[in-house]
């Protein structure tokens, strides 16, 4: 019973799991980090509101443009700052150096609040104080942010935090809904001067949790400050990098959209907090914070529900751009509203200001936070992260500084311009100016919006025309009007055969709606391209589109794939309307694919008499009637008589007509000539074709390629194609099987496998090795191939005095060939080459948990014979690698000698010295995860050294699948063991290797052993 509740427990957590779109191994990071981020904001909201609260009781709306003013310059000086940290400490000290400092002005905050009366020249040390309070929450939520984003990205690699960052950053949210309903219980316990230090202790709960959490995963950040190499080179290939040309055209509008979002934030922001001052009903600044906190309370849970349940949904239904137009049009709309209202004495300008300021924070943080990283796709990748840094670290504050200068501006304007009267009459009609300046830039923002979607269009084309643009985070209906648009207009036809692909890459179900109406204006080449798509998924939809298509004057390629998508689509096929095309005077391809079709559904004399029309085509003496005939029977269900004819073109002269009839075999799954299909993988010049065959088989096929990819007498090439064909059919079946193999292969096999799951499309191969094996999984086959380059490392230092042997005859010590030495630098080499192959697993493993470039950016750089890439190299990986055995990995790749790197493995490995015929033992223990090559040098070095190997080691070895093997072994056992060589002999008198039978004779006659009868 209590198994059976844990069980229950567990499949519940499982559940859970998959709804938070996590795994189990990414629960306790993302947990922690979660509560990092929420406790900081929460203190950093309680802080905010109530300087808010103080700053407006105390010195009013007036003097908040100097808030944005200087809040532009600190943001850039913070960034700096944070930049320099990074270069005297440890990333893992810097984050939590960061948050413990934004922790300790908050408590001596409290200490100038009360100094109302103490002037600095000329200015009250509270109003410093206060506003200096403002300047820092203003500050520490940029570092806040920064330091979640970086510290998240080094404790998730680039596929986790895809899954956990939303959960992570939704951290603010769940703190603006706590901080806001806590904070009017706060101010009542404990007072409004006295939250500082209430927020000050948060923000140090935070980064004691921090530093928790940077001690349990050090291995995720790097051990040295933040790398410093050639950071001026770097600077110059960024600043000579150009934006010209439709980049050019795209890139102002899309600084421009981030800049009047951020302006229409600051002076919405501004109007609130002027008209909030005046709704003053005399409690002071409590007053103020405590309606903040509910109103943010308020707005957190809206904010909350926004995120998780509706942003994402509302992107997929109405695509991209309609959701970036939502905010602006919703401003704009509401603005008039509240003008109309307002100089209607419906409603006080406060409740619209309210209801605009709502929507903003509402908005601003849900769905254009959900945009905003579509609108950088199509800028190529070499480009995007500095146009990023452009709009986030130069556009926003600049704007929010600007905003500022704009609003004293409008200020003193409106001070000139508006007639007098009382206070509260003016201070309304000053806040409808500001909502008429705020309704004009909301639609220039639209405009903006629309400016980018024509933009955008036009860089999808040519992102798809250089076929660098990914297939994720597109906006569907942009691309399709994208596709439409580009066809119809005139142009080169590669820009189009893109387009089409691109299309069908994204969206292949639906790619007739877009192809079907289009298909009388294309060119022969583009019909056939888009008739082959839509045959991927035939729809009745576009069935009148291609039959219209098919009554005109067509190539016969484009005529035959018309015909069939109007027999499988079509309910009731008239089939008297295909006979005229089983005329010999039709071409072959039309020909063929008539007699296919009805094969398929004809009566009995309409199918006589297809099949006797592909009985003269497969008969036929010209090649491409065979070709053109064998290919049509892949179209028909059954092959009925003409399954007789197979035998006769698998010996076809023509290699076309054989590679037709495996496709044939493979679309007809007749079984019995699978054998062709698996024979056909052996030959090159059917390769391709039987592979392409067999991956058409699906699952069916799968048993059929284990048997060969375990065959270990099948060579390695034929075993690639099998390994080959599982990743391309590409099911969950045949993951599986590429997963459980990738635990208990070795070597080239292991290799191999490893390559063809980083290869499958759309990451399918990682993510399904992720799924299965983890995170955890995929260290443990670090950590195997780390402990193999030990036991190389601990062989090549006890093997690196073997240059003479005592034990050798004199004729040989006298030798100046030295034999041994010859055979002992033989093994060395061997197992360098080992070493190698090891260290490139460990990078292609690497791939599945870091970015494909950067890991590859480090495997270039430590191939380098020079020290400063080595070093590039080194300082890459340690400033991404983040598994266990990092310091481990790093110090085996760095310029150390054997021994040093022994003594770096010693957490994964213990070296004890051994002499050198144990070591050779212990090689041999480790027979299976030698190459072929290694195993045979070991053999050679025994038999020149005169070691002795155990008996079980040399039969089992004398059994290996590899001839020169066999060699070896049989060569030891010659000088070893010549009682147990004769016999053995007999039995090895007809090895499939003709070297080993000529060896095998050789040693008989010798021996005198007489030869079997």
């Amino acid at each position: 019973m209590e198994n059976f509740q844990i069980s229950a427990w567990a499949g519940a957590g499982q559940k859970v799991l998959r709804s938070l779109n996590l795994r189990s191994e990414e629960v306790e990071r993302t947990v922690l980090m979660f509560l990092v981020y929420t406790l900081t904001s929460v203190g950093l909201i309680w802080l905010e509101l109530s300087t808010v609260g103080l700053f407006l009781d105390e010195y009013g709306a007036d003097k908040m443009p100097y808030i944005y003013i200087a809040s532009a310059f600190i943001g850039s000086g913070l960034g700096f700052v944070y930049s320099w940290l990074q270069k005297i400490l440890p990333l893992r000290r810097t984050v939590v150096v960061v948050l413990g400092m934004m922790s300790v002005p908050l408590f001596l905050f409290r200490f100038g609040i009360g100094y109302e009366n103490t002037k600095i020249a000329g200015i009250s040390i509270a109003f410093i104080t206060i506003f200096l309070m403002w300047l820092w929450v203003e500050a520490c939520y940029v570092l806040n942010d920064l330091n979640t984003s970086i510290t998240s990205n080094q404790l998730f690699n680039i596929r986790e935090i895809k899954r956990t960052y939303p959960l992570v950053s939704s951290g603010y949210l769940v703190a603006g809904v706590v901080s806001g309903f806590s904070l009017p219980v706060l101010l009542h316990v404990v007072g409004l001067k006295n939250v500082t230090v209430i927020s000050g202790l948060m923000v140090a709960i935070g980064s004691v949790l921090l530093y928790y959490l940077t001690e349990k995963y050090s291995q995720a950040f790097p051990e040295t400050a933040h790398w410093t190499d050639d950071d001026e080179d770097d600077q110059e290939e960024f600043t000579a990098r150009k934006v010209t040309g439709p980049l050019q055209k795209y890139a102002v509008p899309l600084v421009s959209f981030f800049v009047l979002a951020e302006v229409l934030y600051v002076l919405v922001d501004f109007q609130f907090y002027s008209q909030l001052e005046y709704q003053n009903p005399g409690d002071g600044a409590s007053w103020i914070a405590s309606f903040l906190g509910i109103y943010e309370g308020i707005q957190g849970l809206f904010q909350v529900a926004t995120q998780w349940f509706a942003s994402s949904r509302l992107v997929e239904r109405i695509g991209v751009f309609v959701t970036a137009m939502i905010l602006p049009a919703g401003i704009a709309i509401l603005g008039v509203l509240t003008i109309g209202a307002s100089l209607g004495q419906l409603v006080s300008v406060f409740i619209g200001l309210i209801l605009l300021r709502f929507l903003d924070e509402l908005l601003h943080y849900t769905l254009l936070e959900t945009v905003s990283p579509v609108l950088f796709q199509p800028i190529p990748d070499n480009i995007r992260s500095g146009i990023q840094t452009l709009v986030n670290g130069v556009g926003e504050p600049l704007s929010c500084g600007a905003t500022g200068v704009g609003i004293l501006i409008m200020l003193w304007v409106t001070g000139k311009i508006l007639p007098e009267q009382n206070e509260k009459a003016f201070h309304d009609q000053q806040s409808l100016i500001f909502i008429a300046a705020i309704v004009v830039l909301a639609l220039l923002w639209v405009f903006v919006v629309w400016l980018i979607r024509s933009q955008y269009v036009g860089l999808l084309v040519k992102s798809a025309e250089r076929g660098r643009l990914g297939v994720t985070d597109v906006d569907l209906k942009a691309l399709k009007r994208a596709v439409v648009e580009t066809l119809e207009q005139p142009g080169g036809e590669e820009e189009k055969r893109s387009c089409i692909e691109l299309l069908t890459q994204i969206d292949p179900k639906n790619v007739g709606e877009v192809l079907a109406p289009l298909l009388d204006t294309l060119s022969p080449v583009l019909q056939r391209q888009s008739l082959e798509t839509m045959l991927q998924h035939p729809n009745p939809a576009y069935l009148q589109a291609v039959r219209t298509l098919s009554q005109q004057s067509l190539p016969p390629e484009v005529l035959a794939l018309a015909l069939r998508y109007i027999w499988l689509t079509e309910a009731e096929p008239n089939i008297d309307n295909l006979r005229p095309y089983l005329q010999p005077t039709v071409d072959p391809v039309v020909r063929g694919t008539a007699a296919a079709l009805i094969l398929r559904r004809g009566d009995r004399q309409q199918k006589a008499e297809a099949t006797n029309t592909l009985r003269q085509m497969l008969t036929h003496k010209q090649e491409r009637e065979r070709v053109m005939g064998t290919r049509a029977l892949g179209e028909a269900d059954y092959l009925q008589g003409l399954r007789l004819y197979i035998p006769n073109l698998l010996q076809d002269e023509s290699l076309r007509v054989r590679c037709a009839l495996l496709d044939v075999i493979s679309s007809t799954h007749s079984e019995e000539y699978y054998p062709s299909l698996l024979r056909g993988l052996g030959y090159k010049s059917t390769r391709d074709a039987a592979l392409q065959a067999i991956v058409k088989l699906h699952n069916d096929a799968i048993p059929l390629l284990m048997y060969l990819a375990e065959d270990i007498h099948k060579s390695d090439l034929v075993r690639l194609q099998a390994w080959t064909a599982l990743g391309q059919i590409g099911t969950v079946e045949a993951i599986d099987i590429l997963v459980s193999n990738l635990m208990t292969a070795w070597g080239t096999t292991r290799r191999n496998i490893l390559r063809i799951l980083l290869k499958m499309p759309s990451e399918a191969g990682i993510e399904g090795v992720l799924d299965r094996i983890g995170r955890s999984g995929l260290e443990t086959l670090i950590e195997q191939e780390l402990m193999f380059i030990g036991q190389i490392y601990a062989a090549l230092v006890d093997l690196s005095g073997v240059t003479s042997y005592g034990n050798f005859s004199d004729r040989e010590a006298n030798s100046t060939r030295q034999p041994g030495n010859d055979t002992a630098q033989l093994l060395q080499r061997a197992l360098a080459g080992l070493e190698a192959d090891a260290k490139e697993r460990c990078f292609l493993l690497m791939k599945f948990l870091y970015p494909l470039d950067t890991v590859q950016a480090a495997a270039f750089n430590l191939a380098s014979a020079q020290p400063s890439l080595v070093a590039r190299g080194l300082e890459i990986l340690d400033n991404t690698v983040d598994i266990a055995s990092k310091r481990s990995l790093i110090n085996l790749l760095d310029q150390h000698s054997e021994r040093e790197k022994l003594s770096n493995l010693s957490e994964l490995m213990v070296y004890k010295p051994l002499p050198p015929s144990d070591r050779l033992r212990r090689l041999l223990e480790l027979r299976h995860f030698l190459s072929d090559w290694a195993l045979a040098c070991c053999f050679h070095l025994a038999r020149e050294a005169r070691w002795s190997l155990t008996a079980q080691q040399t039969l089992v070895c004398l059994q290996h699948p590899t001839g020169f093997v066999r060699e070896a072994v049989l060569a030891y056992l010659k000088i070893a063991s010549p009682r147990a060589l004769v016999e053995l002999l007999p039995r090895l008198q007809n090895d499939p290797d003709n070297l080993v039978s000529a060896q095998v004779e050789e040693m008989m006659a010798e021996l005198g052993t007489s030869p079997k009868r």
